[in-house]
């Protein structure tokens, strides 16, 4: 007889195996006792198992297994969250489908499962192949490789490239009208991550030409996330298992699951005993980007398809939930780590450029950007223009400052020929900003090729990449770097991709108002209104804050970007900005601390940082300060009251890999003085017993942790002021 144990939680919500549970102190114990990911995640190590007798090869790292019968046919039948038992399949699906030459075949999988709403490993014996059109030849195994060369020049709180195991199943054809064409599916697991990145590629060797369609890389029948009588798909809720996330993203939303472009949660009509009425729950989950076909692979050609990111989550809570997803990204790519410490400059000749230069040296600041409305034109590439800011680059170089400048690419009308042509008009016009530039133009080849030439010759460290590739589509026929409307958003985005990549092996940091973060870029907008900035400063300093606690719940402090307006910026009078900022020292203090306390840099937009020497010694100290807690203050952020201008408001860093564990910043909106006992959570500091707190470099003194991780603090705040709280 099998013995097994169940165990239960008290206050919690559910028994463990049971499937998504929240972060209660009871949870949050057991898992530090077990040594939980989020805190020390070094012995969760990629393995590839292989069983003969079942024929049956499993991927394990002790958070995440993901199991594959590989005879008759390769198909999934497990796939298990090890963190909290959670089956997350239900049925056995293919584990690919591609339409090539208009004609759809299926990659893997049996057929025969009558009953869909679970699995059973007896079961497996009686399903069969169906038509397959592919026949798995073999599968290595091999270690993971870096997605991106990326040279690493700037302040990173991770330098190291993410390892792991990838297990490589190959595909060849069996069918006569694809002889020649090869296939891999290819799944990397991640050391210390309960992550599984899934890819597909296609080789032609043979002697034709083909026409690639829909690329399906990962096909899921999922446990349903909600059993419903009535209700559509989109009413009802989606699985909540697994954090989607792949490298097909854009449309300038700032946020992820707003600018996904490949995430299809569909009806399963083979599960007839589900609960839904008309047979509508969405628990069939497929990837890939709908408006891509008609892609040409010419013989010797490959076709790589979007690489699709399946984290698993453990919990309803929202911030482990965003713990979990900005861990993987400080992992996965590692680039989005870097945060240089950069001045925003509005410049009209080369000496307001050198002095600008002259004062980040003398505050510390890092590196200097050419703002929008600057002299600098990174698209003119005429010797006389590459000599001139060459000169520049290096004397910014020479006082160990790095430099960069800012470009527009979309939202810009080129020309009736380059422009991008609206399908349902045949004339340009109707893109994601009106009028806008086709990559695969003459004149969007010749872009790319000039940034690469200026940052080539003049030796510029960052981009600012205004209005990167949208995902307009594109109706010309004529434009050399596509075919057609069908192919033209997969040759655009690549044409973009491919440019980023190249300016990542280079050194390049860049910051784009899109989510290309997966592909090399490392810097995007918080999240916030423009116009807000032509607000008083007393408005500015409240949305600042509301806008670092909401922008970074699924994005890193470094992932982030704020502003500043040191002069005006899209209107507004004297009380909205900064200048004469010797008259303004409090609010540029003020600004400065919310933004680096936060781990986030933001655009200090005018033409000085400093017009007296006290400002210079405030500009200095503060930096001084940030630089000095630089770890901790670039470490995760746990959010623990939203400004709202009523009360105190706050965030809360923890590193449990640092001395320094913890760093509480704590703010006061009113215009009186005030005394409060804030809650303070330090479960993801890695502490267990005894916290040793400092305020603003005073005598420490310790607190002894509750059951909940937590302690009590009574802080005193000024009017209108902040406090740091140092954690060890």
């Amino acid at each position: 007889m099998k013995r097994f144990t169940i165990k239960c939680i008290l206050r919690g919500v559910s028994l463990i195996g049971c499937g998504l549970i929240a972060s209660t102190p009871v949870l949050l114990a057991q898992k530090q006792t077990k040594s939980d990911w989020l805190l020390n995640s070094a012995s969760y190590m990629a393995m590839v198992k292989t069983n003969e007798n079942k024929k049956e090869v499993t991927l394990d790292n002790g958070l995440v297994k993901r199991t594959f019968r590989i005879a008759p046919s390769v198909v999934c039948i497990d796939y298990q969250n090890q963190v909290n038992g959670q089956q997350l399949l239900r049925a056995i699906k293919p584990e690919a489908r591609v339409t090539i030459n208009d004609k759809i075949y299926e990659i893997g999988g049996l057929t025969g499962q009558k009953e869909n709403a679970y699995i059973r490993p007896e079961w497996l014996g009686q399903f069969t192949p169906g038509n397959q059109a592919f026949k798995m030849t073999g599968f290595e195994i091999n270690p993971i490789r870096p997605q991106l060369n990326w040279k690493s020049k700037f302040w990173a709180a991770n330098h190291k490239q993410p390892t792991g195991k990838v297990l490589s199943f190959h595909y060849r054809a069996t069918a006569t009208e694809l002889s020649g064409l090869e296939l891999d599916v290819n799944y990397e697991l991640y050391d210390g991550l309960p992550l599984i990145v899934k890819s597909l590629s296609i080789r032609n060797k043979g002697s034709e030409s083909f026409t690639i369609g829909r690329v399906v890389n990962e096909i899921l029948g999922m446990v349903e996330e909600q059993s419903a009588v009535v209700g559509g798909v989109d009413q009802m809720a989606k699985p909540q298992g697994i954090y989607f996330e792949t490298n097909y993203a854009f449309n300038n939303a700032m946020r992820y699951d707003l600018s996904d472009q490949t995430t299809h949660w569909k009806v399963d009509s083979t599960y007839r005993s589900q609960v839904n009425y008309d047979y509508q729950t969405p628990c069939l989950l497929e990837i890939y980007p709908d408006k891509v076909s008609g892609i040409e692979l010419q013989k010797g050609d490959s076709y790589h398809s979007v690489r699709s990111y399946e984290l698993l989550m453990d919990s309803y809570d929202r911030e482990r939930r965003g713990l979990s997803i900005r861990k993987m990204y400080n992992t996965v790519a590692p680039w989005t780590t870097a945060n240089p410490i950069f001045m925003h400059l509005v410049s009209k000749n080369d000496e307001q450029v050198r002095t600008a230069i002259d004062q980040c040296a003398a505050t510390g600041y890092e590196a200097l950007i050419l703002s929008f409305g600057s002299h600098c034109n990174v698209e003119d590439t005429t010797a006389t223009n590459i000599k001139k800011w060459k000169e520049l680059a290096d004397y910014a170089h020479s006082k160990k400052v790095f430099i960069g400048s800012y470009s527009l690419f979309s939202s810009r009308k080129i020309s009736e020929e380059d422009d991008v042509i609206n399908p349902k008009t045949g004339k340009t016009g109707g893109a994601f900003f009106g009028n806008a530039p086709c990559f695969g133009s003459k004149w969007g080849l010749g872009y790319r090729d000039k940034i690469k030439a200026f940052y080539l010759k003049a030796g510029f460290d960052i981009w600012e990449n205004d209005g990167p590739y949208p995902g307009d589509v594109c109706a010309s026929t004529t434009h050399p770097g596509h075919k057609g409307l069908e192919d033209s958003q997969w040759k655009q985005i690549n044409i973009q991709k491919e440019l980023y990549h190249w300016l990542n092996e280079r050194g390049v940091y860049i910051n784009a108002p899109d989510w290309y973060f997966l592909d090399g870029t490392h810097k995007i907008g918080i999240g916030y209104r423009e116009v807000n900035f032509s607000l008083p400063r007393e408005n500015q300093l409240i949305l600042n804050r509301q806008n670092i606690f909401d922008g970074t719940w699924e994005k890193t402090s470094s992932m982030s970007r704020g502003f500043v307006p040191l002069t005006r910026y899209q209107g507004g009078g004297p009380e909205a900005v900064l200048e004469p900022l010797k008259d303004h020292l409090k609010d540029y203090e003020q600004l400065m601390v919310q933004y680096y306390g936060a781990g986030v840099q933001a655009c200090y937009r005018g033409p000085r940082l400093y017009d007296t020497e006290e400002t210079r010694l405030m500009v200095s100290g503060v930096i001084d300060w940030y630089k000095k807690y630089r770890d901790i203050l670039n470490s995760e952020i746990i959010h623990l009251r939203r400004a709202d201008g009523r009360d105190w408001d706050g965030l809360l860093h923890v590193n449990p890999k640092l001395k320094n564990k913890g760093m509480m910043m704590l703010y006061n909106p009113l215009k009186e003085k005030i005394t409060r006992t804030v809650k303070v959570p330090l479960y993801y500091t890695g502490l267990t017993t005894v916290a040793k707190v400092t305020e603003k470099g005073k005598a420490p003194k310790s607190y002894a942790l509750s059951r909940n991780y937590e302690i009590e603090y009574t802080c005193t705040l000024e009017p209108e002021s902040y406090c740091w709280v140092l954690i060890e």
